[in-house]
């Protein structure tokens, strides 16, 4: 059996990009420097603006997540209106 990852879903506060712009190295540090990332990238609004985030983590412990996101420089600078974390189950990989 796969082992479960998760997932971690923010959604910015609206008008906040450019809080979002002058995090973003920071940001881009934080996830670089976890050994659980797996995949991480922005959602985009209908205009292509960046609107929140989507970060796969190869963890089944929550606990590293929640410490991930509390640290996210994101976070730290008021970003997210809503972050949720939830377990995964990869069915497909292609």
């Amino acid at each position: 059996m796969t082992p479960m990852l998760h997932a971690l879903i923010c959604t910015d506060k609206p008008g906040h990009l450019e809080v979002r712009k002058a995090n973003r190295e920071a940001h881009l540090a934080h996830l670089n420097a976890d050994p659980f990332v797996l995949q991480a990238g922005p959602f985009v609004d209908e205009a292509g603006a960046m609107s929140g985030s989507l970060i796969l983590f190869d963890t089944e412990d929550r606990a590293h997540v929640e410490a991930f996101a509390a640290a996210d420089p994101y976070a730290k600078a008021g970003l997210f209106a809503d972050i949720r974390i939830e377990a995964w189950n990869r069915v497909v990989n292609k």
